[in-house]
């Protein structure tokens, strides 16, 4: 196999009118016409409407893609790009050539059923990220509200403790909308820790401090056996993987239990574990339960303690620990389930 490479958009068009390519990949934007352009052109030369052109660009929105295919694409990727997905695609991009040149209607229905798809995918992509931005200022200003109420002292305990409520359903609504951020996020590769050296007892102290309410609510009494030592982590992913994993085990715990919090640090890793004494994890659910909108059970007293994963926390607990380099698992306990993190340390 060889490759001619291109640096500008004229050039790619002459290096397709010196030989016959394959297959071409190309940019939407470049220095002199764009992606847009040279693939007009190319379709407009002897062969050039039978060679497949898959777009790659850093691009992520329904216009772009609207106007690749208009172009004349085959086919749309948006960076960063895993190098297996991209081989896949151009193999998909060369059969689907091939099929068309033998039945042209079956293959034209099949792009258009991708294309569809596709375009989706990234408006769905783009509302997430419209309702991410939108959610956050009403939700901040929620907390910065009861942040002032709380500082009245002459506040009547009830009231107070209706601020108090306020607030920790408001923090727990955040971290829901910073999981589906960060999950987006995840999907393309892109979230990016910013670690430095944190005390790891006083970080699950402040955890237990959040939800202390969700944990006397449901009866369950937290502990920590951390002892005192550092890692190295991004301070806000890490803070939230635990809230996330502490409050996954309060909820399935039984009342009058125990969630505990435990650490270990080996040669050049450190491990968390997050432990509950409820049902554990049932067998067929365990390795999808990190997987994002696994379908849980309703909450109810009788099926307290049952497991079977919930929304968006978990998934993003996946994200966060990999984007740190680390690994996520979860181990029945006997009884419970045990939760572990295993994070590299230096």
């Amino acid at each position: 196999m060889r490759v001619s490479v291109a640096a500008r958009g004229e050039d790619g068009v002459r290096a397709f009118q010196a030989e016959q390519l394959d297959c071409i990949l190309m940019d939407v934007r470049m220095p002199d016409i764009s992606g847009f352009e040279a693939c007009k052109r190319i379709r407009s030369l002897p062969g050039g409407r039978s060679v497949p052109i898959v777009f790659l660009t850093a691009l992520r929105d329904v216009e772009t893609f609207d106007l690749a295919l208009a172009a004349g694409a085959d086919d749309f990727l948006t960076k960063p790009v895993r190098p297996t997905e991209l081989l896949i695609r151009v193999q998909t991009a060369l059969k689907l050539r091939r099929l068309g040149s033998e039945v042209g209607s079956l293959y034209e229905g099949i792009r258009q059923q991708r294309d569809d798809l596709m375009r989706l995918q990234l408006q769905k992509d783009r509302l997430t990220a419209f309702l991410v931005h939108d959610f956050k200022n009403p939700v901040n200003s929620m907390e910065l509200r009861a942040q002032l109420l709380l500082r009245h002292r002459d506040l009547p305990s009830d009231v107070r403790a209706g601020v108090l409520q306020i607030r920790s359903d408001v923090r727990h609504l955040m971290r829901l909308i910073l999981n589906v951020l960060d999950v987006s996020k995840g999907e393309e590769a892109a979230l990016r820790p910013t670690p430095v050296r944190l005390e790891l007892g006083g970080l699950v102290t402040r955890v237990f401090e959040t939800l202390e309410m969700t944990a006397n609510d449901a009866g369950v009494t937290l502990e920590s056996q951390v002892r005192e030592f550092t890692v190295t982590a991004d301070p806000d992913l890490l803070e939230r993987v635990l809230e996330n994993l502490i409050e996954n085990a309060v909820r399935h715990a039984p009342r009058d239990s125990l969630v505990s919090v435990e650490a270990t640090h080996g040669d050049q890793r450190v491990e968390i574990r997050i432990r509950d004494r409820g049902r554990g994890v049932p067998a067929e659910i365990a390795e999808r339960l990190f997987d994002a909108f696994i379908q849980a059970e309703p909450d109810s007293e009788a099926s307290r303690g049952s497991r079977t994963g919930r929304g968006l926390g978990l998934a993003f607990c996946k994200v966060a620990v990999h984007a740190h380099g680390g690994e996520i698992w979860v181990e029945n306990a006997d009884p419970g389930a045990a939760f572990c993190v295993r994070l590299p340390h230096d």
